[in-house]
């Protein structure tokens, strides 16, 4: 009988630099936005906010992370006749919203990262060159 599983999870250290280059690319785009890693169980692993963040996109990003780790996609390739379904079935904890892309290393999935503060499409953006940045894997990080 099966008594447990492993589920893999990034590390805080990658998390949190993940952070920073998020908040590092808002910046030099002129937009400061709030960060947010979470595991493959939706577990928050690391959060930051540049200074001047509007207060609603601290949620907006853990919403656009939780979206990424769930379903393995952008937050954006929610399909749009499942995207109010989804927010309300999922008590808010998921959304459809632009900015959200799953974390995968050698293709184990390993949780999503979220960023919101500029527009959707920015937000997208910046949260691809991260994942550029820390060299995770990409095929998954189309849709936005």
């Amino acid at each position: 009988m099966l008594t447990h599983t492993s589920t893999p999870t990034i590390t805080y250290g990658a998390a949190a630099h993940a952070v920073a280059l998020a908040i590092d690319e808002g910046a030099r785009r002129g937009i400061p936005v709030s960060a947010t890693v979470v595991d493959p169980a939706l577990g928050l692993v690391a959060y930051g906010r540049a200074d001047g963040t509007t207060p609603h996109s601290v949620e907006t990003s853990r919403r656009k992370a939780n979206a990424a780790a769930s379903t393995r996609r952008p937050s954006a390739a929610v399909p749009p006749a499942l995207a109010v379904a989804l927010e309300h079935g999922s008590g808010g904890l998921l959304t459809s919203i632009p900015g959200g892309l799953p974390l995968a290393s050698d293709g184990v999935h390993v949780g999503g990262l979220g960023v919101a503060g500029g527009p959707p499409q920015l937000d997208a953006e910046i949260a691809a060159a991260v994942l550029t940045a820390i060299g995770a894997d990409q095929d998954t990080a189309t849709g936005s």
